[in-house]
Order: structure tokens, then sequence, then C-alpha cells
């Protein structure tokens, strides 16, 4: 789609860098000052103008982008809807709520599109945060502060003037506000502000308005945050644009709330009583450009849609700035007009899929169309996960703490096992405030070597100690069967030589008790609980390509997951390709854990490359090739690193280093 821009200032240039990898294509740039105009459009082959007026009569773009001075927005995006044009508009869309009304049912009257800036609610930390906000892990959300330091911009913006003329709420409180408003809906009323005009003496440019505002807003669904906008305080002050949420049973810190990509520590998450740990968002590095509105409204258009959306939010952002400059008049409270704008649902999408559904999460997961296929193949996966083993160098560990360290930091994964024996503990865990909801959690069980013959049973016992009514997938922990012990419940209260009797039993001659049962019998148990509704899936661990070939041959319900000891070393690329031409997902479990593997020079030299540590790296390997890791740690630091593994991007190049440590004689 044909577009013209209208300003050709500072921010033009960021809009205008999109250009080469977007749809819209620009044939006009207007700006008061035409060589300025004649800079922005030369480079994309655009025709520029010194008057909007001349510039609406000469081009027929259908799309306006409005990127003048603030008080400037309101009067060109009305002029350009009056000639029929679609139009996006930087932040504010008008310093009067009224006048944004105006035009807000001017487009809608006329049947055009109608968007404004800015875009962080779409982008990647933003979006995290909501999605952090609605599976629940920070309980009923009552409290927060919110921060937009402009700061001097006599300082550090070539047109200052704009800025000081409408102070720091119509330009740095609307990135606050654009969240906020996303995810918990409209501000009710502001219930006191005060306002500063405090300035150094020293700048002969002076702001027309109060250069300090603060705030605090009473949301409709419930929040009351306080707000605080400042010209006065440095923008590179240790609060710049800051978003800090409290809730009933836990807090997060999102460091700028305008931020265009997602860096591994922009989102920090702390249950109630825990610090603060890095929550990184879980997928590869992506920054959005600025021309991704308009981009997006184009798109839109094309589609035969005329969204008016974000101009209705960017309506109310502007009412509550109203208010809050009432309110600095008369002391408050102010109540604001929602503009249209409801409160939003929260609720994220289940990680898993409906149990008769098929979610593909990744072209690398489609394989063969013509191999035979399980009905719940390919099942949405974190590219993370987190294991709940109690093994740490052949000691037992409790890990309670360091799976409420996981679940803060965004691990929605759990891979859980009888043997383990802290299937209650995970259950309290889970049923304490702040758990994440369960449709936002993938549980995983696994039924151990003497309970092949018992495997619904084991099941149940599963079920009730982790307070769950069903798993997301059942899976047998090792191919081979053992004499039966009776249940195993709770292993970690009994003494390590209980344990070991329980769980592995033994004959006259000291060699594993085995039972008379044959691996596609238990599959076939694996089979009634799945069609108990006991698991959504179900699965196998610790097997050969074979013995896959053994169960396929027999399955009515094929594994949806497939887990087995996978790193450089051991690739597991047949066992791995056999998987994804089915459809079936494969975890890879001690990822981490092969001796020598985290010394290794090649993995030195890919970590290197992608910037991060040996060990996500080797993560990184596991995700780029289509396949769930699912490291165990009990030390922050590395939890919150082998999540940030996910955003890693390999080369052909680091595929290939990797690809050199195989080792065919490789044993533990």
């Amino acid at each position: 789609m044909n577009c013209a821009l209208v300003g050709a200032g500072a921010v033009a240039r960021r809009y205008a860098a999109g250009f080469e990898e977007s749809s819209l294509e620009l044939t006009a740039v207007c700006d008061l000052d035409l060589e300025r105009a004649r800079g922005v459009a030369e480079p994309h082959g655009a025709t520029a103008y010194a008057d909007v007026d001349a510039m609406l009569a000469d081009d027929a773009a259908p799309l306006v982008i409005n990127l003048t001075s603030h008080g400037a927005h309101a009067p060109v995006t009305e002029r350009a809807l009056a000639d029929e044009r679609h139009v996006y508009s930087e932040k504010p869309l008008a310093l009067d709520a009224d006048r944004a009304a105006d035009l807000v049912r001017t487009a809608e009257r006329d049947g055009l599109a109608l968007g404004c800036a800015p875009i962080n609610n779409r982008c990647d930390p933003q979006r995290h945060v909501r999605w952090l906000l609605g599976d629940g892990r920070l309980g009923r959300v009552g409290l927060g502060y919110a921060h937009a330091h402009v700061g001097r911009v006599t300082e550090w913006h070539d047109n200052p003037e704009s800025f000081l003329s409408v102070g720091p709420l119509y330009d740095g409180a609307v990135y606050p506000l654009n969240c906020l408003v996303s995810w918990f809906g409209p501000v009710e009323q502001v219930r006191v502000a005060d306002g500063l005009d405090v300035w150094p003496d020293r700048e002969a440019a002076t702001p027309g308005r109060d250069s300090h505002v603060e705030a605090t807003l009473a949301f409709e669904s419930g929040p009351t945050i306080r707000l605080t906008a400042s010209l006065y305080a440095p923008h590179r002050s240790r609060e710049f644009n800051t978003l800090e949420l409290h809730g009933d049973d836990g807090s997060l810190y999102l460091a700028d709330s305008g931020a265009l990509a997602a860096d591994p520590e922009t989102v920090r998450v702390g249950g109630n009583g825990r610090p603060y740990v890095d929550a990184p968002h879980p997928a590869r590095r992506r920054e959005r450009p600025y021309l991704d509105g308009p981009a997006r409204l184009a798109a839109a258009v094309a589609s035969g849609a005329r969204p008016v959306a974000s101009a209705r939010r960017a309506t109310h952002v502007v009412a509550v700035c109203n208010a809050v400059e009432s309110a600095v008049e008369a002391g408050g409270p102010v109540a604001v007009d929602a503009h249209g704008v409801g409160v939003p649902d929260l609720s994220p999408p289940p990680v898993r899929p409906p149990r008769d559904g098929r979610e593909v999460r990744d072209e690398r997961d489609v394989g063969d169309a013509t191999a035979p296929r399980s009905r719940d193949a390919a099942v949405r996966l974190p590219p993370v996960g987190f294991g709940c083993s109690r093994y740490r160098d052949g000691d037992y560990v409790d890990r309670v703490d360091s799976i409420a360290t996981a679940l803060d930091a965004g691990y929605r994964l759990l891979d859980s096992a009888e043997l383990y024996g802290n299937e209650a503990r995970i259950g309290d865990l889970l049923d304490a405030p702040g758990s994440p909801g369960r449709e936002g959690l993938f549980l995983v069980g696994k039924v151990w070597n003497t309970n092949h013959e018992h495997v619904v049973e084991a099941c149940r016992g599963t079920l009730d100690a982790l307070g769950a009514a069903s798993l997301d997938c059942y899976m047998l922990h090792w191919p081979t069967a053992w004499a039966y012990q009776g249940p195993l419940r709770d292993l970690a209260d009994c003494s390590p030589a209980e344990q070991d009797a329980l769980a592995f039993p033994t004959d006259e001659d000291g060699d594993p008790e085995t039972a008379d049962t044959s691996l596609t019998e238990t599959w076939e148990r694996l089979e009634h609980v799945h069609e108990r509704g006991l698991a959504r899936t179900i699965g196998v661990c610790n097997v050969t390509v074979d013995e896959l070939d053994q169960i396929a041959a027999v399955a009515d319900v094929l594994p949806a997951v497939v887990q087995v000891e996978s790193h450089p070393y051991v690739p597991r690329r047949e066992l791995v390709e056999w998987c994804h031409e089915r459809g079936i997902r494969v975890m890879a479990h001690s990822p981490l854990s092969a001796p020598g593997l985290l010394e290794e020079s090649a993995l030195h030299e890919v970590a290197d490359n992608c910037g991060v540590s040996p060990a996500q790296a080797a993560l990184a390997w596991q995700v780029d090739r289509g396949v769930v890791p699912i490291p165990s740690s009990t030390d922050t630091d590395h939890v919150v690193e082998n999540l940030a593994a996910a955003r890693v991007e390999f080369t052909a190049s680091d595929r290939e280093r990797v690809a050199s440590l195989v080792d065919p004689e490789f044993e533990r």
C-alpha cells in the first residue's frame, strides 16, 4: 500500500528505516521545512512537499502517517480524514480527549481506519508481561508504580519545543498508560494528582506545563497505579520508563514499558516473599520497527477491515492525561471517560491443545505427511522445560524452591515422575497462592518400572499427589518392567534404603527382579490411561527406534512425546527424525550433564559467537533442531540462563561446530 508521511523530524527517520522490509511504499513526504522533507523522501524515491493540502491534492496514497509535532497531530489527522485517507498518528492522538473522540467518530462514520502509536503493547516484553499477568503468577494485582522520565529534552532532542509545550504526560506517560490500559482496561478515576514547576535556572527554554507530575490512578478492574511523569528527572535515571506491579501472590518489574524488543532481563518476577528473578521472553529476540503500526493498519485495510481500536485506546489515554491535569488544579478525584475501552480478558491460551486437537508449534515439527501420525501428535510445548528430578550427583535434594524459582522465571513445562518422590511437594506448590493457572502449565508424569502392570493405579497416585484432574502427558519412564512393590508414594519421605528397596527390587543374585510383561502390553495400559481421560497425551522415555517401531506396530494411539537422553555427544538423530516424521515431539533429558561437555572448545566457540554461556549454547542447539530440552538446576542464575537459551539463534556454522562433537563411544 502506498503511504505518505507528514512530518520529517527525528521520528520520521525511524519510521523510514523500516520501508525496505515492509509492504508499504513511501510516495510522499511533507514537512514545513522542504529540505528536511527531501532528506527523508529522496532515498525512497518519494516526492517532497512543504504543504499538506498540496500533497493531498497531488498524491493519492490511501494511508497518511502523521508524524508532526504533538500539538499538530489532531489538525493534520482531521485534514487527512476529511480527504478520505486512512490515518496512522504518532502519539498523542490529540491533546484534548473530546477532540480525539471526534476523530474516532469521523473515521467510523466514513469507513476509514484510524490507528495511533505507541505500538509498545504489541511488542514482545509487554506481551510477555500480559501473559504472566494472565496465567495467575501474581494473583490479583492491587498496586503498581509507573515512571515516565522523559528527561531534559533540551539536552537530547533536536526539537525540544514540542515536548516542552505539552509537558511529560502527553509524550512520556503515554507509554506506560498504553500498556496498563491494554492489560487492565480503562482508568475509572484519578484519585489525586500534584504537579511541580521545577526546572534548571540555566535553561532558556522552559516547559509550558508542569515539568513533573504525580498521580494516583484507579482502574475499573481493580489495580491502583501511582504514575510519575517528568521532564525534570533525567531519562538516564534509575527509574526511566519502568513499571512495577504488585499482586496478592507476587510482583513483576518491567524495565522499559516502551521497549520494542525483549532482552533477557527486561521482565523480572518475584513470587510472594521471594527475590526477583529474570523472566526471559521464551523466543528469539525480535525488535518491532516503528513502521509496524502503520503496516498492521494497512494489512487490516487490505483485508477489508477498518480498525480504530488503537485510536480508541489512545483517546482514553488522552482522557487520563486531561483528568490528571484537572486533578492537579482541583485536587481530585476526577472521573475518566472510558471512551469505549473495555476490560480485556487476560487469560492466556493453554500450553496444550484441546484433547482431540492438534497444534504444531513450528514447521520443523511437521514431518512426512504420509507417515502414520498420532491424533495427539505435535502437541504445543514451551521451547524449554524444567526437570524436577531430585537426583543431583547421586544424592536426593529438595527441589521445591528451585521449582518455585523456575515458575517465577516463566517455565511452564514441569517434568515429574513418581520415582522422584516429590510429586506431593510439587502439588503443594502448584496449589499455593500465585501458582500459574492449570491451563498455562504442561505437566508430565512418568510411571516407574515396578508399576508396568499397574499403570492406571500409578497414574491415579500421581494425580492425587499433584492435585491435578489430569496430566498433559503420562509417560513410561523406562521400557523394562520390574517386579511390583506396591504403590510408590512419597519416596522422598523414605530412608535411602527404603527408597532403593521399593524402586530397585533385586532377586537372590542381586540382579533386577523383572516382571513378565512386554513393552507393547504396557503401552496398551498407557492407552487405557488416555482413554479414561487421566492424561491428555501419552509418551515413552529412554527407548530406541526399534522399541518405537514395536509400539507403533500395535498402538491405537502413538506416543505424543518421546523423551530420551540427548546432548551434542549423543544427538539421537535417527530417533528425532523418526519422531518428527510422525509429528511426535522429542524431549531431551540430561542435556547438560554429560561429563566434559561444557568444557568442549567447540561449544565454547559457538557460545562466544552467540554471546551466551556454553550451557545455553548446548540447550539452544536442541531448540534449534526442534527438540525440547528439560534441564534441571538448583542455581537461580542457571535456572534463568537455561530458559533464556530459547532466544539464541544459530548459524549454519554453529550447527556444524556442535555436530563435530558427536561421540559414538559415549557412555556414562
